[in-house]
């Protein structure tokens, strides 16, 4: 079953193109929506990179102190920033004692409904932009957002789920010895459960998310109308992403 494209993008390890995803009308369109970890590293090869990819549009779901501490290092590219800041999902989220990436996700859809909703609103008017929605390791809140839009314009639910359980494997090796190491910094002991929350992207803990919101609402569509996407924002969203069969 198709997963999203890993791209060579210098400065960053999980960047990725979302384009081939199978979906109930089509496929998801290459070169459109990418996900991503941090940008603070692209230097002017990376940047380079982004021209060539057509981005157009950076979503950066971080928090304050993140966005600080390794700003996005776009130079002069021409882009359009939108700051949705996030807590759950950072380097201090993750150092609060018994936190799961299942809880951490859990609030990510119950109180941030409003950054999944203007995110989403934001994919919709690309028109001929490549989209960039990143965090810092891709994973969690980037996870969520881009499993929900994926979901929101019908695309297979195993091929999404999938999609997501791809990322531990580009996080593997120097990107996570080096995230531990500086949270480390901050009195957070190195653990398989720290490691885990980091770097790990088991499927059951988008599952559980997925799963919550059916049970509570029916669909991620019904979700994202509840929490107040409108149904417009759906429709070009569907016909920007998916390239009909």
């Amino acid at each position: 079953m198709q997963t999203s494209t890993r791209l060579p993008v210098p400065g960053t390890y999980n960047f990725r193109d979302l384009g081939g995803l199978s979906a109930s009308t089509g496929t998801v369109r290459d070169g459109v929506l990418y996900r991503a970890d941090g940008l603070a590293r692209l230097g002017e090869a990376g940047q380079a990179r982004l021209r060539e990819l057509g981005v157009g549009i950076v979503i950066d779901l971080r928090d304050e102190n993140e966005a600080q501490m390794m700003p996005d290092d776009l130079g002069d590219l021409d882009v359009e920033v939108l700051r949705l800041p996030v807590f759950e999902g950072s380097g201090a989220s993750q150092g609060m004692a018994g936190i799961s990436l299942e809880a951490l996700y859990e609030r990510i859809a119950v109180q941030h409904a409003s950054v999944v909703v203007a995110a989403l609103r934001e994919i919709s008017t690309a028109g001929d932009r490549g989209v960039v929605v990143h965090c810092t390791a891709g994973k969690d809140r980037t996870g969520v957002v881009v499993a929900f839009t994926l979901l929101a314009v019908g695309v297979d639910r195993e091929s999404v789920i999938l999609d997501y359980a791809a990322t531990e494997a580009n996080l593997a090796g120097e990107w996570l010895e080096g995230m531990v190491e500086l949270v480390s910094r901050y009195g957070v002991p190195d653990s398989p459960a720290l490691r885990t929350l980091m770097g790990g992207s088991p499927r059951e803990a988008i599952e559980g998310v997925i799963e919550l919101v059916e049970r509570e609402h029916g669909s991620v569509r019904e979700y994202l109308l509840a929490s107040g996407l409108e149904l417009s924002t759906l429709a070009s969203l569907e016909q920007l992403l998916i390239e009909p069969a």
